[in-house]
């Protein structure tokens, strides 16, 4: 009977846990690959409710306890939680025996945990950098941010291959980390257009929770930081609001909140911008499906899942023209883009989207038509299939699968 190809998966967040990009990616690709004949093994951290241990589709959750030891700061808690993870993916690894091929680490947070396993078993690590310090930060300004890009910087140089999500990203992470070509391979993040393939929903019903019948509906999701943008949407609202009738939809948290929420109020503008904070997903699949214009103004983006999420829901998108939303939208095809850090460029955007419907449609429905054809996750996963495979053929003629433990 032939090996089945098995991963050992890493994340400090995965379903219900969902703090940014990263668990539902590990989610759907996880699920993809386990159709694809690939086991998949899931390590995370622990979630009030969420069993320690789940098969979702074929693949096996494990939960640790992410503060089993008390932790007076952050960087403390990263610490121990990699020490944890460490131990108990190690157990694991042993109790399933030498069926592991591959350990595949996402992001800074479980880096220690990745490396420490590689290192003990001998297996290739592969790691997917879904973002970095520098470019979140737009440079390394504290103690902590350097911390962070050493380990991002650690982590790069013990991994067989570096997964990126969009050629902007492959060229970021080579000139951060100063990494030759051959470690670096692109497979861009994917979208589960099953979710929004229902059409029973009424959206001028749904549309009045939100808005008056005559207001446009601008949505906006994503962490409320400064490399996300969201103060330059808020500081183009009194433009677009000078052309259209419209009401400003904010979806998400973080912590320049109370910043904006004082921009707003200065603006004198609380009834046309409205702060949702967290919404569950049923609802705001039904808002990105409803929505007149999904905007994403980041100023550092690696990849851009909300993009490709609205262009899913056949939402017409506004976004910054930098990183991997240069590369997911073509300009008057499959969205609109503006000049990053230009309110006046994202107002214009903006309008010209609300005040064309037939120019919205189009772009919509080519933007629908380009994710089914390019970010399926069943072609990604695929793809990802495919680079294990490439790890281990290279892996087998090694010193360490000559002489394994």
């Amino acid at each position: 009977m032939q090996h089945k190809l098995s991963v050992m998966m890493l994340s400090w967040e995965f379903p219900p846990r969902v703090i940014g990009g990263i668990s539902p990616h590990i989610y759907f690709l996880s699920k993809a690959l386990a159709k694809q004949d690939v086991k998949v093994y899931v390590v995370t951290c622990d979630f009030p409710g969420a069993p320690a241990h789940e098969v979702i589709d074929d693949v096996e959750v494990y939960r640790i306890d992410s503060y089993k030891s008390p932790s007076p700061d952050f960087a403390t808690w990263v610490y121990l939680m990699n020490m944890n993870m460490q131990r108990e993916t190690a157990a694991l690894m042993r109790k399933i025996g030498s069926k592991i091929d591959v350990i595949h680490a996402h992001d800074w947070l479980v880096a220690d945990a990745g490396i420490g396993l590689k290192h003990v078993f001998r297996k290739p690590l592969l790691v997917t950098m879904h973002s970095t310090e520098m470019g979140r930060r737009d440079g390394l300004h504290t103690t902590a941010e350097r911390m962070i890009h050493e380990t991002e910087a650690w982590l790069t140089y013990e991994a067989w291959k570096v997964i990126c999500c969009s050629d902007y990203m492959v060229s970021h992470v080579r000139y951060v980390f100063g990494l030759p070509n051959d470690k670096l391979v692109m497979v861009p993040n994917g979208v589960n257009t099953r979710n929004y393939e229902s059409d029973s929903d009424d959206c001028e019903a749904f549309r009045a929770r939100f808005a008056l019948p005559d207001e446009k509906i601008v949505l906006f999701v994503g962490r409320l930081v400064y490399e996300k943008g969201i103060h330059i949407l808020i500081n183009a609202v009194p433009k677009i609001l000078a052309k259209v009738n419209a009401k400003f939809i904010i979806v998400g948290s973080g912590y320049m909140k109370e910043q904006l929420l004082n921009i707003v109020r200065s603006m004198g503008l609380e009834h046309k911008v409205l702060f949702e904070g967290f919404m569950d997903e049923p609802t705001l699949l039904k808002l990105q499906k409803c929505a007149d214009v999904s905007v994403v103004p980041s100023l550092f983006e690696p990849f851009g899942i909300v993009a490709l999420e609205a262009m899913a829901a056949k939402s017409p998108i506004v976004v910054s023209d930098t990183g991997g939303l240069s590369e997911i939208v073509e300009h008057d095809k499959t969205g609109v883009k503006a000049y990053p850090n230009n309110p006046d460029s994202l107002a214009w955007g903006i309008i010209k989207v609300l005040q064309d419907d037939s120019y919205a449609r189009y772009i919509r429905d080519n933007a629908y038509r380009r994710v089914i054809e390019r970010y399926d996750w069943e072609k990604i996963a695929a793809e990802t299939k495919s680079i294990y495979e490439g790890v281990l053929g290279e892996y087998s003629k090694s010193f360490w699968a000559k002489n394994g433990i």
